[in-house]
């Protein structure tokens, strides 16, 4: 492919990148500089980023330029006239970490899991160039399913799979046919919060999702060891949640709960660049570094045009068992401000309470385990809410 066509189809490609404040693709909003395209695939790309735009546009930009057939290497670069305000990233075919050669750093090395551990295999899978560079518009509904939801954050720590866990778990209760899957590749919660050990089965070559309490379930932790380590690479990662979504046997489903790692990587632009994304919840607490990294989470959904649901407050308030009293320990209020800020529905907020702690402990999700206690009342909120918002989504998309 020549040069000048290459670089052709890399401005066509991101021009499908909004940015997620204003509306505007990244082309028109003069985001995107310039876009040099060397005979051999390699790619740079230049940048200026505007006051108030997302610096994940950035990594988006990068992301959706390697899967694009004929390039094989990308480096996006700040435009002199932003200074430093776009952080340089480079990314060879190989994956996420790749340097320029001569480089004196050495990339991590690729770990797959223990062979003995393997059932069945998790591998790279089939992932074509077309599903590397497909804009998330294109994608398609995943067979059988309804609904496919998001949790997301913008950091760790803040409850994304205990919400996950616990919206799969509430829908099930109500009779719907319900399935979790696990792509938090990193921190794999999701065996333990189910109380599963269990090991997928396969069937015709596809894979059989581990049941509990009404759920089907799919998680790396089912297939590696608790301290075996992930050290994955961008295409792995990928690879990983292209076979948890196409090669795992989830029948029927009236919806598929996918808990995200926290951040705006490779896992989440995986995603939606795989499957059709009925819409995203956004999940945080009322700190003020943790409602900022679900900013961020917010305009990469709607840079890739994944409908935001609503943003749900985890650990407001501590009730004293003693006295009754609030403490508020986090703070109060961050993500609602932000849902009221932005015209996002605001889903509910969590009190922090130790029935959750108790029956994640037991492998219970709260609202099966201790569904008077105020925290599953919360949850049972939430996903009513959720519910009602994919509903109106729904109807808008018609």
């Amino acid at each position: 492919m020549e040069g000048n066509t290459l670089k052709d189809l890399v401005k066509d490609r991101l021009a499908r990148v909004r940015t997620g404040t204003d509306g505007e693709d990244v082309v028109t909003a003069g985001i995107v500089r310039s876009v040099e395209v060397q005979p051999g695939g390699d790619t740079r790309i230049e940048v200026a980023l505007r006051p108030g735009d997302d610096p994940g546009i950035a990594e988006t930009i990068r992301l959706v330029a390697l899967g694009i057939p004929g390039v094989s290497r990308v480096e996006v670069v700040p435009s002199e006239e932003a200074g430093s305000r776009a952080a340089p990233a480079e990314q060879s075919a190989s994956g996420p970490g790749g340097r320029p050669a001569g480089s004196a750093r050495r990339p991590l090395p690729v770990m797959a899991p223990p062979a003995a551990e393997r059932s069945p295999p998790p591998s790279q899978g089939q992932v074509s160039r077309e599903e590397a560079s497909r804009h998330p518009s294109e994608a398609e509904p995943l067979p059988g399913v309804r609904h496919v939801i998001a949790v997301s954050s913008g950091k760790g720590g803040v409850g994304k799979s205990t919400i996950s866990t616990n919206l799969a778990a509430a829908w099930a209760r109500a009779g719907y046919r319900v399935g979790l899957m696990d792509a938090d590749i990193y921190g794999p919660d999701i065996p333990t919060m189910f109380g599963s050990n269990d090991k997928p089965r396969m069937r015709d070559e596809q894979v059989i999702p581990v049941e509990a309490h009404g759920v089907k379930l799919m998680s790396l932790g089912f297939l590696v060891s608790e301290d075996t380590p992930a050290i994955w690479r961008g295409p792995i990662i990928m690879g990983i949640v292209r076979q948890f979504l196409h090669q795992v046997d989830w029948g029927e489903l009236d919806y598929l709960v996918v808990d995200l790692p926290p951040g705006t990587g490779d896992a989440q632009l995986s995603l939606v660049q795989l499957v059709k994304v009925t819409g995203a919840v956004m999940v945080t607490t009322p700190q003020d570094v943790a409602v900022q990294g679900v900013l961020k989470g917010i305009r990469m959904f709607e840079s890739v045009d994944v409908p935001v649901l609503g943003i749900v407050e985890n650990m407001r308030g501590f009730v004293c068992p003693d006295c009754e009293s609030v403490h508020e320990l986090f703070g109060a209020g961050g993500g609602e401000a932000l849902a009221a800020s932005l015209g996002v529905p605001f889903l509910g907020a969590v009190p922090l309470g130790m029935a959750v702690r108790e029956q994640g402990d037991r492998g219970v999700p709260t609202v099966i385990g201790h569904p008077e206690s105020p925290e599953a009342t919360a949850l049972l909120e939430i996903a009513g809410r959720v519910e009602s918002r994919v509903a109106e989504v729904e109807g808008e998309s018609r």
